[in-house]
């Protein structure tokens, strides 16, 4: 089985958590050998592309909308097998994205712009994970 959207309950559940302050985006990607436009034809590039190049139009695309929203990429980088976990499963990158708070990300993930583009993600992902997460205040000790 393969994940590329929140579902309704996931999101719901997001959206109504209670969670304040700001909140940070852990992704899981894996991406298609090739990127599969056939959902959004009006983004299809002239000759086909790797699912990574895919997801670099994708990120050139949201840059401009995640910033407005005053969220940012905090880290980007390439991923493989575990360390720790099943050793037939593999993810191509892991990204972190932080937002302000439930409400910038929604908002942000809601825009039509931003949407226009989304299409590159889609093609370009085989599977993937979004964990939202908040961080744990520490106390002195």
């Amino acid at each position: 089985m393969t994940y590329l959207e929140p579902t309704m309950d996931a999101g719901r559940a997001f959206a109504t958590s209670g969670r304040t302050g700001p909140v940070a985006m852990l992704n899981l990607l894996r991406f298609r050998a090739v990127a599969d436009y056939s959902a959004t034809p009006q983004l299809t590039p002239a000759r086909p592309i790797t699912g990574a190049a895919a997801f670099d139009r994708y990120i050139e695309h949201t840059l401009p909308f995640l910033r407005a929203s005053v969220g940012s990429i905090r880290f980007l980088g390439r991923g493989g097998g575990w360390l720790i976990g099943p050793a037939d499963e593999r993810w191509d990158l892991a990204m972190m994205i932080e937002q302000a708070s439930v409400e910038s990300f929604l908002a942000f993930a809601s825009n039509a712009a931003y949407l226009a583009g989304i299409g590159h993600r889609t093609a370009a992902i085989e599977d993937s994970r979004l964990l939202p997460l908040t961080e744990i205040a520490r106390t002195a000790g």
